[in-house]
């Protein structure tokens, strides 16, 4: 098995979160810990968050693959991922880009409704508008639309992108092979990572409702289950040695079924 070799068909989500959980609660301080420190720099940071995503998340598989792998693990290990900073660094960049225009949408909207209320503060009204505000007011369901679309774009991104990361971390692939690799092994796992998708939206969701603040105690758990989907579809390759794959079933999915 080579670099470019990834099985299709293998991704059993229900695996991916009983393993993430049998894994990370073994050590789960050292888990949440990471888990915090990932949020907070890739998310907490105004624009310089963005050059950080794909750094700290590569960080975050190196030490779950290695624990996976049962080598020794360390807090210190997420920061693995500035050693490889310029890839994982742009394939963050482009799984950004649903989250830019995103944002660009919103301060266009802003801007607009502001424009609207002539700068009064008095918002506009848009079930009864009149005059020029009629074509205002079309121009907002384009908006509406556009915002739709941009979501539905923004979950197909985020499945061709799934596995550029880790792959770019693990196999030292340069940003546009490993998104290239990724996008044919997504191709090849739409409907099991569609499925690991809604299970983690669940889990999400439960932890918000643990009066919010549990979805904090959940995304290590999230991060896990991300590197047992890419451990089904990529089995580790060891370095300088002619070796089989591991056998079927290791890491929980369905290894070569779609085979």
């Amino acid at each position: 098995m080579n670099n470019s070799d990834f099985y299709p068909s293998a991704i059993n989500a229900g695996d991916c979160v009983s393993n993430a959980w049998n894994l990370v609660k073994q050590n789960y301080g050292m888990y949440l810990g990471i888990a915090l420190i990932a949020m907070i720099l890739s998310g907490c940071i105004p624009c310089v968050s963005l050059f950080l995503v794909g750094p700290i998340l590569g960080g975050v598989y190196y030490v779950v693959l290695r624990e996976m792998n049962g080598e020794p693990v360390e807090f210190g290990m997420m920061f693995k991922g500035f050693e490889k900073f310029v890839p994982l660094m742009v394939i963050g960049l482009v799984q950004a880009i649903p989250e830019i225009i995103g944002q660009i949408l919103r301060i266009v909207v802003q801007v607009g409704n502001f424009g609207l209320s002539n700068g009064k503060g008095k918002d506009f009204d848009f079930f009864a508008p009149n005059g020029p505000e009629l074509l205002a007011s079309g121009a907002l369901i384009v908006i509406a639309i556009v915002a739709f679309v941009l979501i539905i774009f923004g979950v197909a991104w985020r499945v061709l992108l799934f596995f550029a990361i880790p792959l770019a971390m693990e196999r030292d692939l340069n940003a546009v092979d490993a998104i290239k690799l990724s996008a044919r092994a997504a191709m090849s796992n739409v409907g099991g990572l569609i499925v690991l998708f809604i299970f983690e939206f669940l889990i999400a969701l439960l932890g918000i409702l643990a009066l919010c603040i549990g979805i904090f105690f959940v995304i290590p758990i999230l991060y896990a289950a991300n590197a047992f989907a890419y451990r089904q579809v990529f089995p580790l390759i060891q370095q300088n040695f002619n070796m089989m794959p591991p056998p079927p079933n290791m890491y929980g999915g369905g290894y070569g079924e779609g085979l």
